[in-house]
């Protein structure tokens, strides 16, 4: 046991050096970004030259593990709840909060399911083919406490609730009804207007009056004493704000600050 204990401290000081490897912008990002956070840092790579190392996770477990040091350079949470904390407890840069995108939700089924989003809506959680909801768990995961509100606002939660299966984030969620693990999920509509779902499934976007708002914040995390290329940190944090972050962001279905929820294009 000894020996086991040893042993991960040894990789756990072995990821935190590479992790912390200057000339490289360490990002630490919510699940519901994958797919745009992955063409946003690839664009940006080709075009700067500066290298991105991305972490896709929970913005609660991430909100933790930066409070116990984890060498991130920049954070973008699936809420604005935790980079506020951060910042209340000292922990960003000065001024470094923004709010990059607002978050909706999306129902999503396989290909093969015999129900009728458009036609049902919300009462698509209780039809008699669904035996297990997947939803991002609500204590960590910003997605899940959307996902609760809406089958709340539909005065649904006493009939699903025994039926819902929680992911560790909403990757893990989207997965669950991917892979048949669930009958249907309610997701980041990001994941439900990626290529991979697109082409094996159909959804329906819940309406964003059901749920509180969900504004996504980001932060660059103080590292001092600590190596990091402050000038990519920077380029890449302008980079997300400026049009061409924005451009992906809202292709993936995110508001931008200031717009009206539509029906995203196809």
């Amino acid at each position: 046991m000894a020996q086991f204990r040893i042993a991960a401290m040894v990789y756990a000081i072995l990821l935190s050096t590479a992790l912390a490897r200057a000339g490289d912008v360490v990002v630490a990002a919510a699940s519901d970004l994958n797919f745009a956070m992955k063409e946003i840092v690839q664009e940006f790579e080709k075009k700067t030259g500066h290298k991105v190392r991305l972490t896709l996770g929970s913005s609660g477990n991430f909100y933790a593990q930066i409070l116990n040091g984890a060498p991130f350079d920049l954070y973008f949470s699936a809420d604005i709840s935790y980079p506020k904390k951060l910042e209340a407890a000292g922990r960003v840069e000065p001024r470094s909060l923004f709010t990059y995108a607002i978050g909706q939700i999306a129902l999503w089924v396989p290909r093969r399911s015999a129900i009728d989003l458009e036609k049902l809506g919300m009462k698509a959680l209780d039809h008699p083919s669904v035996v297990k909801i997947a939803v991002a768990n609500p204590k960590h995961a910003p997605y899940g406490k959307s996902a609760l509100a809406a089958i709340e606002s539909a005065g649904l939660s006493g009939r699903v609730r025994g039926k819902l299966v929680y992911g560790e984030n909403v990757s893990q969620a989207a997965h669950f009804v991917q892979s048949g693990a669930a009958d249907i999920g309610v997701v980041a509509l990001a994941w439900a207007l990626s290529k991979p779902m697109q082409e094996t499934g159909r959804y329906w976007r819940v309406p964003p009056e059901s749920y509180p708002r969900m504004d996504q914040a980001a932060v660059i995390i103080k590292r001092t004493g600590k190596q990091r290329d402050t000038e990519a940190v920077h380029v890449f944090y302008d980079w997300v704000r400026g049009a061409s972050g924005r451009r992906v962001l809202e292709r993936y279905g995110f508001l931008l600050p200031g717009q009206k929820a539509v029906e995203p294009k196809p």
